[in-house]
């Protein structure tokens, strides 16, 4: 249960990373948190109501939503891929009784994952989530969506479809591909590569480190924070 709606900096943030399986719920990066099953029948109501009977009494002042589709200034533009619909338009600070902010979950990791400097963000999952922190400051970005090879854009290529299509040796070089070309586009000083599919990499592009998953909810955390300490 939320312990109130202050505008005051919040000192106990509750982090939702919303994925296509489930959602995990947590207060920081270390603690096991909560997993709630989710699906294509996954809607907004659904979430919270499970979120709740989980929770129980557990209280929290503020909440951060990372979530698998298009946001723009906090506001859910699309239905997600990956469950059911309702979410464009639900009143979250109101079902959940905080405020609530949302980003893309990509970025949502990005920000968790930053260490200074100019980072860009290449999330390997489902499809490829993206977004640069640069001093601190978050811009999520959709690069997935640009045309690269023969009619094809790169999330085709280093999702999850053009891992299973490409075979591993080649879905690698695909993406090592995309890194240097995107490094010298963007001008990263270093690149995280992160999602679940990071885990299938024995070797990284040159400039690049290994993300993590868990690193979501620390961006969650930083969401209420001055991006620049």
């Amino acid at each position: 249960m939320p312990k109130s709606t202050s505008a005051e900096r919040p000192r106990r943030i509750l982090v939702l990373d919303v994925g296509g399986t489930h959602v995990r719920a947590s207060f920081s990066r270390r603690q096991a948190g909560w997993r709630i099953p989710s699906g294509p029948a996954m809607d907004p109501a659904r979430m919270v109501r499970k979120l709740k009977k989980a929770l129980g009494k557990t209280a929290y002042d503020a909440v951060s939503i990372g979530y698998p589709g298009v946001v723009v200034h906090g506001r859910i533009l699309r239905e997600p891929h990956n469950l059911g619909a309702g979410w464009v338009g639900y009143d979250f600070e109101k079902a959940l009784g905080a405020p609530t902010r949302i980003v893309n979950d990509a970025a949502m990791q990005a920000l968790g994952s930053f260490r200074g400097g100019r980072m860009l963000f290449l999330g390997l999952g489902t499809g490829l989530g993206s977004a640069m922190v640069v001093d601190g400051e978050l811009e999520p970005m959709e690069l997935g969506h640009l045309p690269w090879k023969k009619g094809k854009t790169y999330e085709d290529l280093v999702g999850e479809r053009g891992r299973i299509r490409l075979g591993k040796r080649k879905w690698q070089k695909e993406i090592f591909e995309m890194v240097a070309t995107l490094s010298a586009a963007l001008e990263p000083d270093y690149v995280v590569l992160g999602g679940g599919n990071v885990r299938k990499l024995k070797v990284l592009p040159a400039g690049a480190v290994r993300g993590d998953n868990t690193y979501a909810i620390t961006g969650g955390l930083r969401l209420w924070k001055d991006r620049r300490t």
